[in-house]
């Protein structure tokens, strides 16, 4: 038989139906020294070969075909060999080198792996603003992907480092460690955002026990890499494996490096959003309305509603002062800022931050508000504001008040027979005319009597039947009618519920209201002991 393949660049071997070589190549002598004319495949080629030329030669139903390829390694390389059937019952085997080919698509399904795994860790990191579930989170997916157990560990908090730490198949475990990170190398230097150290210079035997989770066992080989964060670094990632599993490799310490960065990245957002959070809530609890309550023998309430619900406050604000001398009035003040939202929120703590400082010209309302209009025109882009001040002294049984509005709606008194009386006072706004105008009028509320200041996003609710219909100013006088005899609170409550109602679901303004009322100074039980009594004066 004629052998075509003589030169041919890759190798070539036919063997007979009896497994015996009868012919080879010079390339396929390099690949196989054993091979010669009359020895058998067994004796001269992998057994992976022998055994695909018995499988191609044979009858049986699932013998391979000629056509079909096997592959196999030789040596250090693989090849992928083709067999050709011979007319004489002999099959031709050329092969191929495919190494490069194999570890080119291994390290493309390697390179895919990776990315699916960044790309999940991403988004588990990336769907909390919690900072412990960010570092549980790390140290689980680095124990599972990337080691046999994982250690995050946060900046000090004085002494103390916060470590969450995770054996691979095992749930995150939080702790605070009295350590010096000096005594581990490289640790020091990477909570300070410093590059990392190359495992092979960390000697595992120098590990303290305290880095080890509990039933470890004995650590072959560390990886201590920086958890990079927004300027200033988010802690240490610490990569574990057992002494029984191959070292770290450079390109492992690299996608490490690449994992820590997205790990580093979350938590140093977390820690922001919290520390924006926790300054948020302080500044939040000295912008929200105050909890009223009886000063001085004067009933106080108020409620307040920003206009967007998600919101916890806006442009409308309150505030009761009581008198530094007992017997004199406490002040109260009642705004309306121009404007929604945060922006004018810190307008209005500016606001009620230069009020407490003029506080001991609290007698005088028109000098009080002129300096105030003062300090607004002298701030940059400052907003305008309504306001009225009410003076409340108890005086006996009864309550003498003095009001004075600067371009707010007029005070409402509420008797205790129903009947509903505005209150004669006016005045310019906060903020807009060089020269503050302001009228004072002067009130007398007797017990179960109460003064009614509200914002105008009471009166200017709109909603109804129709949806577009104001609260408006008569509905309101009505309401309050309503309310006679009841304590100050319930006002406050029967008036924003019943605006509430009006709105339905509509958009409306900032709405507070503070309820003043002489409060009842006797109260008798019904004869039989049982029935609600009544108050008297």
């Amino acid at each position: 038989m004629r052998f075509p393949w003589p030169g041919a660049p890759y190798p070539v071997l036919v063997a007979d139906d009896r497994a015996v070589v009868t012919v080879l190549n010079d390339t396929a002598g390099l690949v196989f020294p054993q091979a010669r004319p009359g020895v058998s495949m067994v004796e001269a080629v992998p057994d992976w070969l022998s055994s695909a030329h018995q499988a191609v030669t044979t009858s049986s139903p699932r013998g391979l075909e000629s056509g079909q390829t096997v592959q196999g390694p030789v040596g250090e390389r693989t090849f992928e060999a083709h067999p050709i059937a011979q007319g004489d019952g002999a099959v031709a085997w050329w092969l191929v080198d495919d190494t490069d080919l194999r570890l080119a698509r291994r390290a493309l399904q390697v390179e895919k792996e990776r990315t699916a795994f960044l790309t999940q860790a991403s988004n588990l990191l990336l769907s909390s603003l919690n900072l412990e579930r960010c570092m549980d989170v790390t140290a689980q997916m680095a124990a599972e992907h990337l080691a046999d157990a994982a250690l995050v560990i946060a900046p000090a908090h004085g002494r103390m480092l916060p470590v969450v730490s995770c054996l691979r198949g095992g749930t995150p475990a939080r702790t605070s460690l009295a350590t010096d990170p000096s005594l581990v190398p490289g640790l020091s230097e990477a909570l300070q955002g410093f590059p990392p150290v190359p495992s092979r210079w960390i000697d595992p035997a120098a590990a303290p026990a305290w880095l080890l989770p509990e039933g470890f066992g004995t650590v072959g080989s560390i990886v201590i890499t920086p958890l990079p964060g927004h300027g200033v670094p988010a802690g240490v990632l610490v990569l574990l494996r057992r002494s029984d599993h191959a070292a770290f490799t450079e390109g492992e310490e690299v996608f490490a490096r690449l994992f820590a960065a997205r790990a580093g990245a979350a938590m140093s957002a977390a820690r922001l959003y919290a520390e924006q959070a926790s300054i948020t809530e302080i500044l939040m609890r000295e912008l929200l309305p105050p909890t009223l309550h009886q000063i001085s023998g004067v009933d106080f309430a108020g409620g307040y509603r920003p206009s967007k619900d998600h919101e916890r406050v806006g442009g409308d604000f309150y505030d009761v002062h009581p008198a530094t001398v007992e017997g004199d009035a406490s002040l109260v003040v009642l705004g309306d800022v121009c404007g929604k939202g945060l922006q004018a929120a810190v307008m209005t703590g500016k606001i009620r931050n230069t009020l407490h400082a003029l506080l001991p010209m609290a007698g005088d309302h028109q000098r009080m508000l002129s300096l105030l209009n003062t300090s607004l025109l002298n701030i940059e882009n400052a907003r305008f504001a309504t306001m009225v001040l009410a003076s409340a002294a108890r005086t006996g049984s009864s309550v003498q008040l003095r009001l004075t509005s600067a371009g707010h709606p007029a005070p409402l008194i509420l008797r205790s027979d129903g009947r509903v009386e505005e209150v004669s006072t006016r005045g310019t706004l906060v903020g807009v005319l060089p020269n503050l105008v302001t009228q004072t009028a002067k009130v007398t509320l007797e017990p179960g009597d109460a003064c009614f200041l509200y914002t105008d996003g009471i009166s200017e609710a709109r909603g109804g039947p129709l949806g577009d219909a104001m609260f408006g100013e008569e509905r309101l006088k009505l309401a309050l009618s309503e309310c006679a005899g009841m304590p100050a609170e319930a006002v406050v409550e029967r008036v924003q519920m019943l605006a509430s109602q009006w709105l339905g679901s509509g958009k409306h303004d900032d709405m507070a209201v503070v309820v003043i009322s002489a409060p009842r100074t006797n109260h008798l039980s019904a004869v039989n002991g049982r029935t609600r009594g009544r108050f008297t004066a």
